[in-house]
């Protein structure tokens, strides 16, 4: 244990300039620095919604929207199977959760089950009497779509938040159908909720020019067809448009997105894939003459007329937008549309008042804490006390590093855990100076004392560490917010504090040795 390794001494020194090299940024600079080269470590610890304010949020998503938005669409697809073969029924449409319809003849009841197999892969189907057909979905199929809805939930909600530019978000799921959204720093939680509780599902339709707008007002509307509204503008009231319920080309598409200006007013310009491009071409080409209505979460932004065909699948959505709205509805069509609608449960605003106070209460106790083990060491210990305390700077300072590199999240428990951890961080030295203290008692020359006392403690220190690294993993898997920002803080701690005092205080220790070769040891 008294001979080190060339390689070992380096590589411990190594990470301990490098663990200070990363913490420097923490105290040198103010705010997180912008365009220093890569090389150069410049990250900072960011700092937790408890510490510098912010929004959290509880979102529900509507899951049962998706199922029937679905149940739709297999709707829209039998009656166009239906028609085609001229097969007459009544009723088609949903119903508690399934699809029903009766054909008017009983004896085409086999026939049709054959033709509806490829669409109803996936459904369940019950035969009544008078040739009543039922179609619902599985349970685990059900399961299955609500998971899938809330994981692109997820993603989306993820995806519109890094629009904003919000540094380090929490977004998580809870339970079966909720998101917990945390955004430290926010300071227009407004602007974040319009964009999360907005559902920005983009579609396009073609506008029913043979229906009187009177008659859809009045009820009379084919099956095909669905009446929806253009918000007015200047205070006029809302524009009714009759539109077909197919969806000619679908936002989903979309690649890009930006706000832009047309004839000095703010529009959105947006561009397809190579599919969506040739869809929205062939549209455009075959209803020359004839209006599009440009839908957004069932409002119609504006219906154009299409002079010609739009070749290249780029095009422009007016619709009397402000620069404001431009942009925020470029962000909601680049993010991607969300499956289901979400329901703001839970609003809650910190200010950064509660976090600096948290802050400055956190740095007593961690120098305080400090202070008293220093001292603590130094008076126990003598010079190898000392040894030991520059020992725990370094490892303040590879937590610190840490947790810079990784990006992690410091939060008030976090900052409970790096305090707990000053305090476990010279156990390991104890252990090992109260065994060197037990061998030189037994009569053992300084250098045989130093081998058995780190030789022997090794195996405890390890055990010690370990039961509680463990303990803090578990923490992690288990814990949500808070108490994960603790079990990361206290992982790092234990790593960097075994880390500390068998590397780093034993390289001190067998230096001094070699160069002083006492007689007795300080300790």
């Amino acid at each position: 244990m008294v001979k080190i390794s060339g390689w070992t001494a380096i590589l411990t020194i190594l990470v301990c300039v490098l663990g200070i090299a990363y913490a420097a940024p923490n105290l040198i600079f103010a705010e997180q620095p912008q365009g220093v080269p890569g090389w150069i470590p410049h990250k900072k610890m960011t700092l937790g919604l408890d510490l510098q304010g912010g929004s959290h949020l509880l979102l529900e998503v509507e899951t049962d929207a998706v199922i029937t938005e679905q149940l739709d669409a297999i709707v829209s697809t039998f009656r166009r199977t239906l028609r085609r073969q001229r097969v007459r029924y009544v009723g088609l449409g949903v119903d508690n959760g399934a699809v029903t319809f009766r054909l008017l003849d009983a004896d085409q009841e086999k026939m049709v089950r054959s033709l509806l197999d490829d669409e109803a892969a996936n459904l369940l189907l019950t035969v009544g009497g008078n040739a009543s057909f039922r179609y619902e979905l599985s349970e685990d199929e059900l399961r299955g779509r609500r998971q899938a809805a809330l994981e692109q939930s997820i993603e989306v909600v993820r995806r519109r938040v890094d629009e904003t530019g919000v540094a380090e978000p929490t977004i998580v799921q809870q339970g079966q159908d909720r998101i917990i959204v945390e955004l430290p720093g926010v300071d227009d939680p407004e602007k974040v909720k319009r964009l999360l509780g907005t559902t920005a599902k983009l579609t396009f339709h073609m506008v029913d020019e043979t229906v009187p707008v009177e008659d859809a007002l009045a009820g009379r509307l084919p099956a095909t067809d669905m009446l929806l509204f253009e918000e007015g503008e200047d205070g006029r009231p809302d524009q009714p448009w009759v539109v077909k319920r197919e969806i000619s080309v679908s936002g989903d598409r979309l690649v890009d997105a930006q706000p832009s200006f047309q004839d000095g007013r703010p529009v959105v310009s947006f561009r397809f894939d190579a599919l969506g491009g040739r869809q929205f071409g062939d549209l455009t080409s075959q209803n020359v003459d004839r209006l599009l209505a440009i839908v957004l979460d069932n409002r119609v932004i504006s219906a154009p007329r299409i002079n010609s065909a739009i070749i290249g699948g780029s095009g422009i959505i007016t619709g009397g937008f402000t620069v404001a709205g431009a942009n925020e509805l470029a962000i909601l069509l680049r993010a991607g549309a969300l499956p289901a609608p979400l329901t703001i449960l839970e609003e809650r605003t910190v200010g950064p008042g509660l976090g600096a106070d948290s802050i400055a209460a956190g740095k007593i106790a961690s120098i305080v804490g400090m202070v008293l083990v220093v001292l603590f060491m130094a008076a126990s210990y003598g010079l190898f006390g000392l040894i030991a305390d520059v020992a725990l700077l370094l490892n303040v300072a590879l937590i610190v590093a840490a947790l810079s590199a990784l990006g992690a999240t410091l939060t008030l428990p976090g900052i409970a855990g790096v305090v707990l951890t000053i305090g476990m961080a010279v156990d390991a030295n104890v252990l090992i100076f109260e065994r060197i203290r037990e061998e030189v008692r037994n009569g053992r020359s300084p250098i045989s004392a130093v081998d058995a006392g780190y030789g022997r403690a090794l195996v405890t220190i390890i055990d010690s560490n370990v039961t509680t690294l463990i303990a803090a993993l578990l923490l992690f898997n288990f814990g949500t917010g808070p108490i994960r920002g603790f079990a990361v803080t206290l992982s790092i701690g234990i790593v960097s504090s075994m880390f500390t005092a068998i590397m780093v205080t034993r390289l001190i220790i067998v230096t001094w040795l070699h160069q002083r070769r006492p007689q007795a040891l300080p300790i």
